[in-house]
């Protein structure tokens, strides 16, 4: 079993910057998809980005696609999620899972962190 945990969260105004990191331990990763996920208040937890770890072919919501990057340190097992140009609609806990499939679907991870929180002010 993989255990994750999210860092790099924080408060900050539209139009700045964060990067979230994500943890691994208990296992390698190997043959496995990383994905981010975020859940506003309110609403169900929905897709961010992933990336496959063998091969590094990374993947995006639209609403991200060109503001944020997803990248992995396979050596350090950790993952990190890059987020420029970030707006209000933004602010969200973000969590990190693992899956075995090309997927955007919240069901096909599993494994989650804690998560960590991102608020972006107008």
């Amino acid at each position: 079993q993989v255990q994750l945990v999210e860092s790099g969260g924080g408060l900050v105004q539209a139009g700045g910057s964060l990067r979230l990191s994500c943890a691994a331990s208990g296992r390698t990763l190997t043959h496995y998809h990383l994905g981010w996920f975020r859940q506003a208040p309110g609403k169900e937890r929905e897709f961010v980005a992933a990336i496959s770890w063998n091969y590094g072919i990374t993947y995006y919501a639209d609403s991200v696609k060109g503001r944020f990057t997803i990248s992995r340190d396979s050596a350090k097992l950790v993952a990190y999620l890059q987020m420029n140009s970030l707006k209000p609609e933004d602010t969200a806990v973000y969590y990190c899972g693992v899956g075995i499939r090309f997927s955007r679907n919240v069901a096909d991870f599993d494994s989650w962190g804690q998560g960590t929180q991102v608020t972006v002010s107008s």
